[in-house]
């Protein structure tokens, strides 16, 4: 009986096979993105008109109002933002004015309730829904063209110009400023206390406060007492009662939403288990190699077959713009104008008698294609030919 040492025994130094970790950090790479995107989507959903900051007086957007707001503090008026109905009521006195946008996310009795203690009240932006609810105007049509007050109110004399994007027709007994007597971009109510209208999101946004007179108007409209109230609205302080439409989940079972969880589960197992199989790419040679002259032909039949005149102009123009930049020693993506201007210096013709070559009209047929491709050629012609040096006669 032959004894075999353990020295004897062969011993496996090859090492263990690498696990392939890069698949599944991919794998829950994808995942964490997909979760994010979801979250961020269902946040975005979540949140109403009041949160994308439209005139908001906190905002630093482009438009919000946070410009308006700290203008008016440096002036020496005080602005309490509030965002509730309740806090609004609290806050206002006899010396302040009602600031807020338009209150869509309001029934007409809140929208009431919210006007009543307030004696001077600016509507920074309007609906037709809220003209006719003040009794205050209509719309109106006019150009976009610089305005000048052009009426009685002694707090506009020194506003300037604006350029306002909207127009109103005021009621009866309503002034009408910044228009053309007809109509005008501020209506100004004093039958009812002091109630201004006005479209200002194009005016008092942080964007366009510091151009023509809009700072000044926002002055003007919110200056006047020592205090603003700044109501902005928002769907956590509607009072519109409505009923939650039919959705997938309630129309459905209620084993349908566990088993689509299980199945979205699986197979995410699935596809980690399967990915730890894939390994780095394998350059491998092609057992056929095509050409670029085939390509080439093979797209010009297609092109022909299609009888696609302004397409293949337009690669004709796109091959002679490349071939004379190179010429001109220009760059290779220069626009067609330096193109043009370079090859009429080169030629000693007047600039600008290129442009329509090089990127005109596309030709309408085959006629007008072919005569196109000779006029490039003859382009072509003549500026390699002006490149050329002539030989000496020494």
């Amino acid at each position: 009986m032959t004894t075999i040492a353990p020295t004897d025994l062969p011993v496996d130094t090859a090492e263990p096979p690498r696990r392939r970790t890069a698949p599944l950090l991919g794998w829950l790479l994808v995942a964490a993105l997909v979760i994010a995107v979801a979250l961020a989507a269902s946040q975005l959903a979540a949140s109403g008109p009041a949160a994308r900051g439209t005139l908001d007086p906190e905002s630093r957007s482009g438009t919000g109002a946070l410009a308006l707001a700290e203008l008016l503090r440096d002036q020496g008026v005080d602005v309490e933002v509030v965002r509730s109905r309740a806090a609004a009521a609290a806050a206002l006195d006899e010396d302040s004015t009602l600031a807020l946008t338009n209150p869509y996310t309001l029934t007409d009795e809140a929208l009431a309730d919210l006007l009543a203690p307030a004696d001077r009240v600016v509507f920074l932006s309007t609906g037709t829904h809220l003209l006719a609810e003040l009794a205050i105007g209509e719309n109106a049509q006019g150009p976009a063209i610089s305005r000048a007050a052009d009426c009685p109110v002694p707090a506009f004399a020194e506003v300037g110009e604006i350029r306002p994007d909207r127009l109103f027709s005021p009621a009866p007994g309503v002034t009408a400023c910044f228009g053309d007597g007809e109509a005008g971009a501020v209506l100004v109510d004093e039958r009812h206390g002091h109630r201004t209208v006005v479209e200002g999101v194009k005016l008092f946004s942080n964007a366009a406060l510091a151009e023509d007179g809009n700072a000044a108007l926002g002055l003007a409209l919110l200056g006047q007492t020592g205090r603003v109230v700044w109501y902005v609205p928002s769907f956590e302080d509607t009072d519109i009662e409505g009923t939650a439409p039919d959705t997938l989940g309630s129309l459905t079972p209620g084993w349908v939403t566990p088993a689509i969880l299980l199945l979205l589960t699986a197979g995410v197992a699935v596809a980690v288990a399967r990915g730890r199989r894939f390994g780095p790419l394998v350059a491998e040679t092609l057992p056929v190699t095509v050409r670029a002259s085939e390509t080439m032909h093979g797209r010009a039949r297609l092109t022909a077959k299609a009888a696609d005149a302004p397409h293949a102009a337009e690669a004709l123009r796109d091959g002679t713009r490349r071939r004379l930049a190179r010429r001109l020693g220009l760059a290779v993506h220069a626009d067609t104008d330096e193109v043009a201007d370079a090859a009429a210096d080169r030629l000693r013709i007047p600039r600008g008698t290129l442009q329509e070559l090089l990127a005109g009209p596309p030709p309408v047929d085959d006629a007008a294609l072919v005569a196109l491709a000779r006029r490039l050629d003859e382009l072509e012609t003549a500026v390699e030919a002006t490149a050329q040096t002539p030989r000496s006669d020494a």
